[in-house]
């Protein structure tokens, strides 16, 4: 029998419309003739869904008792007796109750697939089995109903219902998707915004996945060898290098330029094993790739470059970063191009990054103004060329030549002596000139054999060819030094250029500038001390011995105040012009070190004027609000003492009221005054203890004198205890309720719920008065704003400044929110004392 083919409808999160979208493709495959059932739907009471699913066929669900309560489930026995040509299965993660066929939903759909039967089902991305560990991180929910990957994996169709985290908000707020008792709740936890956005990308991330495998299969199907290059998928070649962390990062951001982007490590090994490797520099940089998000692989192959290439073709790589050579210029020529240009050659359509690094080949410090023009190795090839190249012209001469043809036999010798002084100077020319000069002697000049010249002709054209060959050689050795003054110059530009970007780079410009002088100079090490000895910045070795020995240089590092700090080079003697060069470096370290003094003593102000910016507002508000209670408490006692007993009963006791109000008004600003103080100092005294939040928002409901008209309860019953100051907690919630209260709309109610979010609780507070701005509501929590009130008798404007204060202080959080439809949020976010009994289940998140 042909097995049925199953489709599955996926989603990010409870709400997009899978459901929907099932039955509507089941209404429209019903139109066409198809044999449609509805097996199971849970329409979890949404009024669009339920319309969806009239008019289609549906089976009759099986009732089973359990434990005295009746539970619903689909009728598997059923659904085979009456063999549909399609069913619509809804939730697949589902949990049977006890006594069914089959513990999970998605086996009775594999028994129904058996059968022959299509089906149709929904699930989402927070039931597959290996994301439910990353879904939990993220919305602090664990899932007990989940689906193995392989039997999604293993769908004929896999499409997503994609909907924008924000419209589904809109959708929730609407109360298109739970009924209005659930709405706050499920907006503040499980739908945040963020969170929606993560579960989106990861659905999305999945699906491509499998869209990936999909089309790794039909490539190989096919024999299609060529990449695809569907998505972004750089291998950094390593070689257990120092350069492996450089080529690691940029690979990282070349597969970051792209949404879904994949990073390879890949590190290739000899089939013999004998080619020396790194293992700790490896281990380091596989730990790196991980950070990174990518993923390392080690293959084996005798010829590194194809084995590279062979691998970037098996992963349909769409490009490959490598680092340059780190041999010099005379070992490449020696060996061959070496693995990067044979990897460029066989790539075909496989983009190649060649990327320098502090250890390429060829990279060295300034080069050096004294000693010879041209170096050891290039003299050494001079004589070389001299002594091979001698023999060889002379044979050559001889099989060749004729009597009269003594001509043409100088001009080749002179020909000789000249490349023997382009590759190596004026001392192999010289030699090259006397071994040639006198070969010609023996040779070629009568009488042949003997070292005798019998013209006085010969003896001259011998003597200027050896004075030819040395102007030759001399001109050679100037262009030589020219070119490396030139290069020295080049790369003092380049360091002067470095060091003036370390500086406009701010924080980063002494240890860049300490670092660039040991690459500049070859140095072992430096580092640089400050007045009292102690290390600002260092780099390569430590200093080892005396450092003012031959090795060793101090330099001081003076600003205009006088000397700052140290600089201490050691590794080599530095010549003349390098120590101009670190005059230059030390003057730009001393702007530098002057940059960060002149930054710190900035912020240094910048807190103080903040202070003073408190201070001024403090005594402000203590001249204008402490003024109207003391003197309304001043003139009620003045007016009991000036009386003499002429008051009647009724004038004493408004008065001795009057005097009662303003005093306990002036505590209330004073204590106020201190707390803020404390917080400022950092000194709050917070005693956290187990503490039931009902009891607290109870509290604060009576303090204010609140009723039933006036404030909406929500509490979870189940919520643990929270980790609290139970007497600060208690006037976080006045505060905030106080507020809430204050601007709600007359005839509407402060609701107050909580919840819990992973290990934290949250007490809401909710109102759906004119609320706050985005960008202002970061000023409410900045002592003495009022945000518009300017009666001045609603006390110094720092209730919100305490209550945020008075959060943080007992490790919670408190932040606004806008209220959907209008209105303000706010939620103080605190730990629960107690972990979680057992993990959330997600029968409420369909």
């Amino acid at each position: 029998m042909k097995r049925g083919m199953l489709r599955v409808l996926l989603g990010a999160a409870p709400g997009v419309g899978k459901t929907y979208e099932m039955l509507e493709e089941g209404r429209r495959l019903l139109g066409e003739g198809r044999d449609v059932v509805i097996a199971v739907v849970e329409t979890h009471g949404r009024v669009a869904t339920a319309a969806q699913a009239e008019g289609l066929p549906a089976l009759p669900r099986r009732r089973v008792s359990h434990r005295g309560v009746d539970l619903e489930e689909m009728d598997l026995e059923g659904l085979l007796e009456r063999r549909p040509q399609l069913a619509l299965v809804d939730e697949l993660a589902h949990t049977n109750a006890p006594g069914s066929r089959h513990l999970k939903r998605w086996q009775d759909v594999e028994e129904i697939l058996d059968a022959g039967i299509d089906v149709i089902t929904t699930v989402n991305v927070q039931h597959i089995e290996s994301l439910g560990g990353v879904v939990e991180k993220i919305t602090g929910i664990a899932q007990r109903e989940t689906v193995p990957d392989a039997v999604v994996r293993g769908a004929d169709q896999i499409e997503i219902v994609d909907l924008a985290p924000q419209s589904l908000r809109d959708r929730l707020a609407a109360g298109s998707v739970y009924p209005a008792e659930r709405i706050d709740a499920a907006l503040s936890n499980y739908f945040r915004l963020g969170n929606l956005t993560a579960l989106r990308e990861l659905a999305l991330l999945w699906l491509a996945d499998e869209v990936d495998s999909a089309l790794e299969s039909y490539r190989t199907e096919h024999g299609i060898d060529g990449a695809w290059q569907a998505r972004e998928r750089v291998v950094v070649a390593l070689t257990g290098g120092p350069e492996g962390e450089t080529l690691l990062r940029r690979g990282a951001r070349i597969a970051a330029r792209s949404s879904g982007g994949e990073l390879l490590a890949v590190h290739v090994t000899s089939q013999d094993g004998l080619r020396a490797e790194a293992p700790g520099a490896l281990a380091a940089q596989r730990a790196l790739v991980e950070s990174l998000g990518g993923t390392y692989h080690q293959v084996v192959g005798g010829d590194v470059a194809r084995a590279l290439v062979a691998f970037a073709r098996s992963v349909n790589a769409t490009q490959v970063v490598v680092g340059v050579s780190r041999r010099g210029r005379f070992s490449a020529a020696l060996t061959g191009p070496g693995i990067g240009a044979t990897v460029i050659r066989e790539s075909g359509d496989i983009d190649v990054h060649m990327v320098t690094h502090a250890a390429a080949g060829g990279r060295a410090s300034l080069p050096r103004l004294s000693g010879a023009a041209l170096s050891v190795r290039r003299r050494i090839l001079g004589f070389v060329v001299a002594l091979a190249g001698g023999p060889l012209l002379s044979w050559l001469l001889l099989a060749i030549g004729a009597e009269d043809s003594i001509t043409t036999d100088v001009l080749a010798y002179q020909l000789l002596v000249v490349i023997v002084a382009l590759v190596g100077g004026l001392w192999p020319a010289v030699f090259a000139a006397v071994l040639s000069g006198i070969t010609l002697d023996f040779l070629f000049i009568a009488p042949i054999y003997t070292v005798t010249i019998a013209d006085p002709e010969h003896a001259l054209a011998l003597v200027l060819y050896v004075v030819i060959a040395l102007l030759v050689s001399l001109v050679v050795d100037q262009a030589a030094r020219r070119a490396r003054a030139a290069r020295r110059a080049l790369a003092e530009s380049e360091l002067l250029a470095t060091i003036a970007g370390s500086i406009l780079r701010g924080e980063s410009a002494v240890p860049a500038l300490v670092s660039r002088t040991r690459e500049a100079f070859g140095l072992a090490g430096v580092r640089l001390l400050d007045a009292e000895g102690a290390v600002i910045a260092t780099d390569g070795e430590p200093v080892r011995g005396d450092v003012d020995g031959a090795t060793a240089v101090r330099l001081p590092v003076t600003s205009g105040s006088g000397p700052t700090a140290i600089l201490e080079l050691h590794g080599r003697v530095l010549d003349a012009s390098e120590r101009r060069l670190l005059d230059v470096i030390v003057a730009q370290l001393a702007s530098a070190l002057e940059r960060s003094t002149l930054t710190r003593t900035a912020r240094e102000a910048s807190a103080l004027a903040e202070t003073d910016q408190v201070r001024s507002a403090l005594l402000s508000a203590v001249s204008h609000d402490l003024r109207r209670p003391l003197a309304a408490a001043v003139a009620a006692l003045g007016g009991l003492r000036a009386a003499d007993g002429h008051l009647s009963d009724e004038d004493r006791r408004e008065l001795l009221a009057t005097a009662d109000e303003s005093l306990a008004t002036l505590t209330t600003l004073v204590t106020d005054l201190l707390d803020v103080s404390r917080i400022e100092a950092g000194v709050l005294g917070v005693s956290v203890q187990p503490t039931d939040p009902a009891a607290v928002i109870l509290g604060a409901v009576d303090e204010l004198h609140l009723g039933p008209d006036d404030v909406e309860l929500a509490l979870d019953p189940d919520l643990p205890a929270l980790t609290a100051d139970p007497v600060l907690l208690q006037r976080v919630v006045v505060n905030v309720l106080a507020n809430a209260h204050r601007f709600a709309p007359d005839g509407t109610r402060v609701r107050v719920t909580t919840s819990r979010l992973g290990s934290r609780a949250e007490i809401r507070v909710v109102d759906h008065g004119p609320g706050v701005e985005p960008d202002r509501r970061g000023e409410m929590f900045s002592p003495f704003q009022r945000h518009g009130d300017t009666d001045n008798t609603t006390g110094l404007g720092l209730g919100l400044a305490l209550s945020k204060g008075f959060a943080e202080g007992m490790g919670g959080t408190l932040t606004p929110e806008g209220t959907p439809g209008g209105g303000l949020t706010m939620v103080i976010g605190l730990p629960a004392a107690t972990a979680p009994e057992g993990a959330v289940t997600s029968g409420g998140l369909r």
